[in-house]
């Protein structure tokens, strides 16, 4: 943004900060530097998960804006915004994404003046084209002393978004890239086609923001960023939408457009298991256009606690769901929360035996087997009597509140898997798969499921990104 002094124009300049996104390039760095740089600002972007964060970066803005999209980056930034407010006092700092109005009071408490959530573009620009010291129906819900919270929307707003732009951003390949089958790499880009979530899963962050709503990316817009991206080296492509068939018309429109366009190029999606079953004639589809796998939030195999989390799924939809994909030639890859309240040994191992009966060893990224269930403020976890008697304060330290389960073996186990795997993202799975169910099955006194009489398969048979999935 320029403003004038005695004839003289001086740029304001923006710097946008992000701290982990999985090894993905940011779109929502990337989508706040052209709606900011459409407003005149001098934008510059700093992903401090792949590059230096120097003091002078912070001195010089007059605008500091965190990305805070999930768990692990609310809490990285923290430090670098108690920097940023040390460095440059006179600087106005907001913070959006999914987790900034989850956590608007610790965010206040070290220094940010303003706290966007869903669909944040047009308040960020509004913000940033707010002259301090001045009065304006547009700029008094941005005062230092408050912060605008997604929490008190009832409806999000739609708006025609801009094509991100990445210009400021580390090249693609300084992130994750996808292993393919026989050994080779290819250069993942990432986008999102909708944001929000029709569904109320109980656990997942997206629901206190968007509380069942869920909004498009248009398909102009879409394509616009993948052709950028495709043309600075991309092979690949992750759609980082919570679920990407809230809207499969939409969905498929762009996969498929996409494919016409780049017909070499793979991607990935985030399915429910509800929708891959109620649209299993797009699997096709999807196999026809590039999709690699398809990233499913399974979370558990446990009737009770599916119902707990409100998934909409059941163990026995699960089983379908993988037989139907498996026959689509499209990989599963589920993902779990592994460890929460009502977890006993048993059913742990049980778990781990459902994986390797349905041959998904090689499908799942050891982490997920060490996953805690996470409560932030806001969740409607808290709502479940069931979970009363095992939930503790919240704790600022980590963001969350703190739970313990009622068998201590159950905690234990959880550390000693976390320590396993935790450190060793890139093990063979099957070795940490193997020595994970060992330990579950030494420790629950349980005997483990006699191997199948199948042939040894290779891991790089299963498409994965070098980064897995995490919170």
């Amino acid at each position: 943004m320029a403003e004038e002094y005695n004839d003289c124009v001086v740029m304001r300049s923006a710097l946008l900060i992000g701290t982990y996104e999985m090894g993905r390039q940011s779109f929502g760095l990337a989508s706040a530097a052209a709606w900011l740089g459409a407003g005149g600002w001098s934008v510059a972007c700093i992903d401090a998960a792949k590059e230096k964060l120097r003091e002078e970066h912070l001195a010089s803005a007059d605008l500091i804006a965190f990305h805070l999209p999930m768990h692990t980056a609310t809490r990285l930034a923290g430090p670098i915004i108690a920097a940023a407010r040390r460095a440059n006092p006179d600087a106005r700092i907001c913070a959006y994404g999914l987790y900034a109005p989850l956590n608007a009071a610790w965010l206040r408490s070290i220094g940010v003046d303003a706290i966007f959530g869903g669909e944040f573009e047009e308040d960020l620009a509004t913000f940033a084209g707010h002259v301090p010291g001045t009065q304006s129906p547009q700029s008094k819900a941005f005062s230092a002393n408050s912060a605008v919270s997604a929490f008190d929307r009832r409806s999000l707003p739609r708006f025609h978004f801009l094509v991100p732009d990445r210009t400021g951003l580390p090249p693609l390949s300084k992130y994750a890239t996808l292993q393919m089958p026989g050994g080779a790499r290819r250069t993942v880009g990432y986008t999102e086609a909708s944001r929000g979530c029709r569904h109320l899963c109980r656990h997942c962050p997206v629901v206190p923001i968007y509380n069942g709503q869920f909004r498009v990316v248009q398909q102009d817009v879409v394509l616009a960023d993948v052709d950028a991206q495709v043309a600075a080296g991309a092979g690949h492509i992750t759609f980082g939408d919570p679920d990407f068939f809230n809207g499969p018309t939409h969905a498929m429109r762009i996969v498929s457009a996409v494919h016409a366009a780049h017909p070499s190029v793979s991607y990935d999606v985030t399915i429910k298991v509800e929708h891959l079953l109620r649209h299993r004639d797009l699997v096709p589809r999807l196999a026809a256009t590039g999709c690699a796998f398809v990233t499913s939030a399974v979370e558990s195999v446990d009737d009770r606690v599916l119902a707990l989390f409100d998934k909409g799924h059941t163990r026995a939809g699960f089983f379908e769901a993988v037989a139907l994909w498996r026959a689509g030639d499209v990989a599963l890859v589920p993902t779990f929360v592994a460890f929460h309240p009502w977890l006993t040994l048993d059913a742990y191992c049980d778990l781990l035996d459902t994986l390797d009966a349905l041959d998904l060893v090689d499908h799942v990224a050891p982490i997920e087997l060490a996953i805690r269930l996470l409560v932030p403020d806001g969740s409607r976890m808290l709502e479940l009597d069931a979970m009363r008697p095992h939930i503790g304060a919240f704790d600022p330290a980590t963001l969350t509140y703190r739970w313990t389960h009622a068998d201590p073996r159950v905690d234990e186990l959880q550390a000693a898997v976390m320590a396993m795997v935790g450190m060793r993202p890139t093990a063979d799975r099957r070795t940490l798969f193997d020595e994970v169910s060992a330990l579950a099955h030494d420790r629950a006194g349980r005997p483990r499921r006699a191997a199948d009489a199948r042939p040894a398969r290779d891991r790089a048979t299963v498409p994965y990104l070098n980064e897995p999935w995490y919170c």
